[in-house]
């Protein structure tokens, strides 16, 4: 638990529900810049005093999404000494930081893999792949690196953001849904699929596959996202497998996979 004392005793709140205001009662503005956005000004207020940000740096983690990662697992105990884990858009690698220390990598079986577009800094005994997760040569390197099957695969996406926030919704679904084909694809029975989700509606047909996939899927909000914020997270647990070829059937039908069953996107 993040230790809040000196925020919040007093002054405005910031639209993350929490004081700007540090424990000396001012908040920490970021020197101004020619050229620089409001917004761009605001959401450095806001990194500045974050506690959650001061945290995470405090403990060394590439990202403050290292904290969510944490708190949901606390929660849900998924990730377990020994296991397989895939971790899809790993950049900067907070997530794979936390990954590695609760599943003993190095010192248990436990196998992990992150993937990502961008370089990302590596990890002591993480295979880490620059590409295109939708590339069918990607899944079968990530077999061959977690021997076979992974027992969870975890995905902190989230596309660009436009302001648009119905844009902004569908492109991260898209996201969710490529996230959502290669878990199908790779996980373990009984496994768990975590996946950032916007909530919007446009990912109503991918809760209905995670429900004929999972035996149970749930939303969840740990502490460090942000209270104002349309994030949440989709928890999807005890992998079945049942409904897939069904699935592909009707994906193909509407022009979401191809002939070959390949994800349209």
């Amino acid at each position: 638990m993040v230790d809040q004392s000196g925020y919040g005793k007093s002054g405005k709140k910031g639209p993350s529900g929490r004081s700007y205001r540090n424990a000396t009662g001012l908040t920490r503005q970021p020197k101004k810049m020619r050229g620089r956005k409001v917004s761009s000004q605001r959401w450095l207020t806001r990194q500045l005093n974050d506690p959650f940000v001061a945290q995470a740096k405090a403990r060394g983690f590439r990202s403050r999404a290292a904290l969510k990662l944490e708190q949901i697992d606390d929660r849900y105990q998924l990730l377990q000494s020994g296991m397989a884990i895939v971790d899809l858009g790993c950049a900067p690698g907070g997530w794979l930081q936390v990954s590695s220390i609760r599943t003993k990598l190095g010192a248990s079986r436990a196998r992990l893999v992150g993937i990502d577009l961008l370089e990302t800094e590596g990890i002591v005994g993480a295979n880490i792949f620059v590409g295109d997760m939708t590339n069918c040569n990607m899944l079968e390197k990530v077999r061959s690196a977690i021997g076979g099957a992974a027992n969870g695969v975890l995905s902190d996406m989230a596309a660009d953001t436009t302001g648009h926030r119905a844009t902004d919704h569908l492109r991260t679904t898209a996201l969710l849904e490529a996230a959502l084909d290669f878990a199908l694809d790779i996980l373990n029975p009984n496994g768990f699929f975590l996946a950032k989700c916007f909530r919007g509606g446009a990912e109503k047909s991918l809760l209905d596959i995670m429900q004929r996939n999972f035996k149970m899927v749930r939303h969840v909000k740990p502490a460090a996202s942000r209270l104002e914020s349309v994030e949440s997270y989709v928890l999807a647990s005890g992998f079945h497998g049942r409904g897939c070829a069904e699935d592909i059937a009707v994906d193909i039908a509407v022009g979401r996979r191809d002939a070959s069953g390949a994800l349209i996107i």
